[in-house]
């Protein structure tokens, strides 16, 4: 009975030393902050025990903090959420926190990370660090995932069907497949080196930016949740969001463009700053709802291209032939066509002061002096001029 009793003594004391120790936190910076959070420190003194980092089940926020180093954290074994951002972390084992759910850990120093042992993340952000590979396999249940700016060569989210929300912007990726993330609603992947990019299998996608790719093409007919769609600065030639009739931001700049199709039904829902279709010099004609409210409120368009109902009809070799002079200009009142055509004039502020049809002169006698713009079309909507008008 008596080695019983001393059996009992000694795995009490046993138990009882391992709750009294005190965790090791070696960074006066992270220490502070949880020695300072009385959720964590519930005994009031200036250490952290054993007992009282895996009993804390909540939220450890220690971002901006000028911390360089975490050793400590993993004595919290059932910590739930870890932001770390903003510190100037090099290193980070999250191996021992696996009831994570959401790390952050952006905008640190940090080169490697091993998230294997942590299958419960569903929100990870590492964006802004240095990290050369990232393996996300273990991690089923991520859907908000943010890698953006490091140095990634490669990244497989194919195990990540839950994924929403996806940035991998900022790194030097060649390819991206994203057949798997049917649930994927925003992607932003620009900035990298890819070459193409299937979305067909993202039919919830909302936002995508893939500007600044090396992209040829880019077919968007099967996500028609689409609002938002920045695609400038790639190789594109042609381009058609026809299909996507909720759309009402498009940046489709610097690209090499002959077509742009953006006849949706929600062209009323472009402003001006919504649409950009600049420095593609083979641009045309841009297909949209209505060429009168495109040609007001779209302005970010190159000179050589022109709206029109049905770019089908084209603006093709016969185009010189339906050009229309202007003249004089500047003037003091009376403006001459060289043929019958459309006008319609607006002043500075983007005010309309003129719609006409089939005229061949135009008067601006009672019109103050200043500058003006005019816009002529043809019966197949074409733009056959566009002119700055002086009047004096």
């Amino acid at each position: 009975m008596k080695k019983i009793y001393l059996s009992l003594i000694l795995a009490l004391g046993s138990t009882m030393l391992v709750n009294a120790q005190n965790v090791n936190i070696p960074d006066a910076n992270f220490k502070s902050y949880l020695v300072g959070n009385t959720n964590i420190n519930t005994n009031s003194d200036a250490e952290i025990q054993v007992n009282e980092a895996s009993a804390f089940t909540g939220t450890i926020d220690c971002s901006g903090m000028s911390i360089t180093d975490l050793t400590g954290i993993e004595a919290f074994t059932t910590l739930t959420k870890l932001y770390c951002s903003f510190n100037q972390l090099t290193s980070l084992d999250v191996s021992a926190n696996t009831a994570l759910t959401d790390l952050r850990c952006n905008h640190n120093q940090l080169t490697a990370l091993n998230f294997s042992a942590n299958t419960a993340l569903t929100d990870l952000r590492c964006n802004n660090n240095q990290l050369i590979t990232l393996d996300v396999a273990a991690n089923a249940a991520l859907e908000t995932f943010d890698c953006g700016t490091n140095q990634l060569t490669a990244l497989n989210v194919s195990a990540n069907t839950a994924l929403e929300f996806l940035n991998c912007d900022y790194n030097q990726l060649t390819t991206l497949n994203v057949s798997a993330n049917t649930a994927l609603t925003i992607l932003m992947c620009q900035l990298n080196q890819l070459t193409s990019l299937d979305v067909s299998a993202n039919t919830d996608l909302i936002n995508l930016i893939c500007r600044n790719n090396q992209l040829t093409t880019l077919d968007l007919s099967a996500n028609t949740a689409l609002s938002f769609l920045g695609c400038s600065g790639n190789q594109l030639t042609s381009l058609d969001v026809s299909a996507n009739t909720v759309l009402n931001y498009l940046w489709c700049n610097n690209n090499q463009l002959t077509t742009l199709n953006v006849k949706n039904g929600n062209n009323s829902n472009f402003s001006n700053l919504n649409f950009d279709a600049r420095n593609n010099p083979n641009l045309i004609c841009i297909q949209v709802d209505n060429v009168a409210y495109s040609t007001s409120n779209w302005t970010q368009i190159d000179a050589t291209a022109s709206f029109s109902e049905n770019c089908s009809t084209g603006i093709n070799e016969n185009f010189l032939s339906l050009a229309t002079s202007v003249y004089p200009k500047p003037t003091k009142g009376q403006i001459y066509f060289s043929g019958k055509t459309n006008v319609h004039l607006t002043n500075v502020t983007g005010q309309i002061i003129m719609d006409r049809k089939n005229v061949n002169t135009l008067d601006l006698s009672d019109q103050p002096t200043g500058i003006y713009f005019l816009i002529c079309t043809n019966n197949n909507g074409q733009v056959t001029e566009r002119s700055k008008i002086v009047k004096e």
